[in-house]
């Protein structure tokens, strides 16, 4: 399978951009979308999209948008660091399938870690519960800067 896909207007992210699929958001702005990860691997798991970009990996997207969703990261992962307070955390990006990526829609995890809890693998994580995801999201947005 190439690394250069198409971009495919039915992924979950492109439905929960047009409101088709909800969504926890912690934060947006008129380009980018930082949410819950449903299947979070760490408690305090966010996801960040570009709101502009139909770019499906990080091989596509435009250098402007890439500039916004990095910026986006790092605002979003000091906000999770101040509100959560872990020991550490992790920025993944997958690109291709066989580089893990499983919606084609180019995204950034933040995840955090603590040195006594096991992270759960990607996309092997059980469903989280909305009500639950929604304390952590005004958690971390009260932190935003």
């Amino acid at each position: 399978m190439s690394l250069h896909l198409t971009y495919d207007p039915d992924n979950i992210f492109a439905k929960i951009l047009r409101g088709d699929i909800p969504s926890v958001t912690v934060w947006e702005d008129e380009h980018v979308l930082a949410f819950m990860d449903v299947f979070p691997q760490s408690e305090g798991h966010v996801l960040v999209i570009s709101k502009t970009s139909t770019a499906p990996s990080l091989l596509e997207i435009e250098p402007e948008a890439l500039a916004r969703i990095t910026a986006a990261v790092q605002r979003t992962a000091r906000a999770v660091e101040k509100a959560l307070s872990p020991d550490g955390f992790q920025i993944l990006q997958f690109n291709g399938e066989a580089g893990g990526q499983t919606v084609f829609h180019l995204h950034f995890h933040i995840v955090p870690r603590w040195a006594d809890r096991p992270m759960k693998g990607h996309g092997h994580a059980p469903m989280a519960e909305p009500a639950a995801l929604r304390v952590l999201a005004d958690r971390i947005a009260a932190e935003l800067e």
